[in-house]
């Protein structure tokens, strides 16, 4: 039996075993050490760490060619990535994107995939990172910051903080005053008919019965048709009252970018009113673009072969809702209203020109323009 050798950087073992073969060649860490000289190399162990090598390569996974997929891939990525950096990364990350700071208020652009407050399974959220958040913009003696307001967990945009508690109860006040404004953008699976309007239907949730039993909110309407006459139904003590405005900002025959201003507040308003309301559902939405059960979203031939992906990749696609836009009365006399603005994300960018939108754009005077992003 051959006596194994050690060499820099690596390891090289020769020998007759069977369960090592002819050659082994380690580069990554040298196994050549004080300890290693002392006693013999264990053959099994290192057996085992190569099929563990080899086993890990196998369950890599390729990176697709197609830029769409690899934007999915890398979307998906971040989104997991996001649950495991540290507070102080995540914190630093937000304070690069700041919307706008003052001495009463912090706005910040919300990343997807990144929940506001924490729950099963959630191993970070912005309500972690707050204090965080708050040394790096006022030094080490900064009190906490505090939410006034909360997004989806897969929504983007504008978000509101506050410096002082009080502060925050003073918007918080407007929001449930309905004294804000909001807006958001949405891409839309169809085109909505007509082209602008106003949804105004109750909101309730139920428990979705089936294989996988969960809970969604629906539509739970005023009116319902009978023998072709419009009747009014007894409403649901539980039923909520919402409201959405909506307008076509660009369209092609299978998608639509949409400008929605909810009226009200309700949990999960605009998705289930473009849903189930307008048979319009936003792009990615996997929850309720079918009321029965859990799936991803089911696409339609055309969106799919601009966006270049197969129906098996579609439950990679993000949610394509972003708060885009949202305007504070002032919180003091003798201040003016603020107008908060917010750019999309780069991958609902990549889907407006993938899928042939025009996406609005602001000129000097304020005036909103069509701006052509061409399909590529």
């Amino acid at each position: 039996m051959a006596v194994p050798s050690c060499s820099a950087p690596g390891v090289w073992v020769r020998g007759s075993w069977q369960r090592l073969g002819n050659l082994f060649t380690f580069v990554s860490k040298p196994l050549c050490s004080a300890a290693a000289a002392s006693r013999p190399l264990d053959a099994q162990r290192l057996a085992e760490r190569l099929r563990a090598q080899k086993q890990e390569q196998k369950t890599k996974k390729p990176v697709p060619t197609n830029p769409v997929q690899r934007r999915v891939q890398e979307l998906l990525r971040f989104t997991e990535q996001l649950q495991r950096v540290h507070p102080n990364v995540l914190a630093k990350a937000l304070s690069r994107g700041l919307i706008h700071q003052d001495k009463d208020l912090v706005v910040i652009n919300k990343p997807y995939g990144l929940p506001v407050h924490g729950g099963p399974g959630v191993r970070l959220c912005i309500s972690d990172v707050l204090p965080v958040l708050a040394k790096m913009l006022h030094g080490h003696k900064a009190e906490p910051l505090h939410l006034c307001h909360r997004l989806d967990k897969e929504t983007t945009g504008v978000m509101v903080l506050a410096w002082e508690k009080d502060v925050a109860h003073q918007v918080q006040e407007l929001f449930r005053t309905r004294q804000v404004t909001k807006k958001y953008w949405a891409i839309t699976m169809r085109v909505p008919v007509p082209s602008a309007g106003v949804v105004d239907i109750p909101i309730i949730e139920k428990e979705v019965q089936g294989q996988e039993r969960h809970h969604k909110m629906t539509l739970s309407p005023s009116y319902c048709m009978d023998n072709g006459k419009i009747v009014r139904v007894r409403t649901s003590r539980n039923a909520h009252l919402a409201v959405t405005q909506y307008r076509v900002l660009s369209s092609t025959l299978s998608s639509a970018l949409l400008e929605l201003q909810p009226v009200t507040g309700i949990k999960h308003q605009l998705r289930v009113h473009l849903s189930f309301a307008l048979d319009c559902p936003i792009l990615g939405d996997h929850k309720y673009s079918d009321w029965n059960k859990l799936a991803p979203q089911k696409l339609s031939a055309c969106i799919l072969k601009k966006l270049g992906l197969r129906q098996s990749k579609a439950r990679h696609i993000p949610l394509h809702l972003h708060a885009c836009q949202l305007t504070l009365p002032a919180l003091q006399a003798g201040k003016e209203e603020l107008n908060l603005v917010c750019k999309p994300p780069r991958y609902f960018v990549h889907s407006l020109r993938r899928l042939g939108l025009k996406m609005p754009s602001r000129d000097q005077n304020g005036d909103e323009q069509a701006t052509h992003l061409g399909a590529q």
